[in-house]
């Protein structure tokens, strides 16, 4: 009777250790997927922001540094942990399923499904990499979006570098103008990442890109350095403020619609990128998303 009980437990710690190894390797598979699995310019919101909140999302769709340990370390940490605490009744369930040819056949799915995982991830890995120089433009508008062809307003704002920026400054270069802050924790962060994401894969448009910020009572001149280490932004990446007053006048002159809530200091605003075309005029206005800004970029 007492072999007959011990037995029994030994098949329940082996079920259990199966069933987590398998809810592991599902953890997993979404885990990468998420992280992974192509976005295009449709992609819903709360997709792009948890990927960027998440794994730290670059400009080709990867992950930064930090994402991919965390997409490494979670399984490989959870795997540590159960074979540390079941490791003998996990080695036994392999071998009673390797006993069975139902067994088999779930060891078998299970080992290709891993490896098509893993050949998917390296051609995804592969793709983005291979398409760092250009940028795709499915669903991009079309042909018949209207030129606005307008002056662009001054803006005479200071830098992170503690320069004041006016757009002559870029005269012969396209600009990107747009509008964020450094509070703001939705559209913000995706009105950045798709126009920088923009910018860099098109070297040969030598653009530029500018931030007004949207929330000059915190997004003061002296923390502007913070917030361009905070968006990760390059040479001729500027984002820019100023006194309120000043910053104020410049979205009204930019047309951009926006409402704060003095008790909260968040901002109510559109997702919108302005491109000026070499010639200092206002050429196309956009709702951000990667295809469309890449083709008014190529329609200047």
């Amino acid at each position: 009777m007492a072999d007959r009980v011990a037995s029994g437990h030994a098949r329940v710690r082996q079920a259990w250790a199966l069933a987590t190894l398998a809810a592991i390797l599902v953890i997993t598979a979404a885990w990468w997927a998420l992280a992974l699995w192509p976005a295009g310019p449709t992609a819903a919101e709360w997709l792009l922001r948890t990927r960027l909140a998440c794994f730290g999302s670059t400009p080709s769709g990867l992950p930064d540094a930090g994402g991919w340990l965390l997409l490494v370390g979670q399984p490989v940490g959870m795997l540590g942990v159960l074979l540390a605490v079941w490791g003998e009744p996990l080695a036994a369930g392999v071998g009673a399923l390797r006993a069975r040819w139902v067994g088999r056949v779930a060891l078998t799915a299970t080992g290709a499904a891993l490896a098509i995982g893993i050949a998917a991830a390296g051609w995804r890995v592969a793709a983005a990499q291979a398409g760092a120089g250009s940028v795709t433009v499915e669903g991009a508008p079309p042909a018949s979006v209207p030129r606005l062809d307008r002056p662009a307003p001054p803006l005479a704002l200071l830098d992170q570098h503690g320069n004041t920026v006016g757009l002559e400054r870029f005269r012969g270069r396209p600009v990107f103008v747009t509008f964020a802050y450094a509070h703001c924790e939705t559209v913000c962060p995706i009105i950045v990442h798709d126009v920088l994401a923009v910018r860099r894969a098109a070297t040969g448009s030598a653009a530029a890109v500018v931030i007004v910020t949207l929330d000059p009572w915190r997004d003061v001149p002296a923390r502007l350095p913070a917030i361009a280490r905070q968006w990760d932004l390059r040479d001729d990446e500027l984002v820019v403020s100023g006194d309120v007053a000043r910053v104020t006048a410049t979205l009204d002159a930019w047309r951009v619609g926006w409402r704060r809530n003095p008790a909260t200091g968040d901002v109510d605003h559109p997702a919108l990128v302005y491109l000026v075309a070499p010639d200092g005029r206002i050429a196309f206005a956009a709702t951000t998303g990667q295809a469309a800004l890449a083709v008014l970029l190529a329609r200047l």
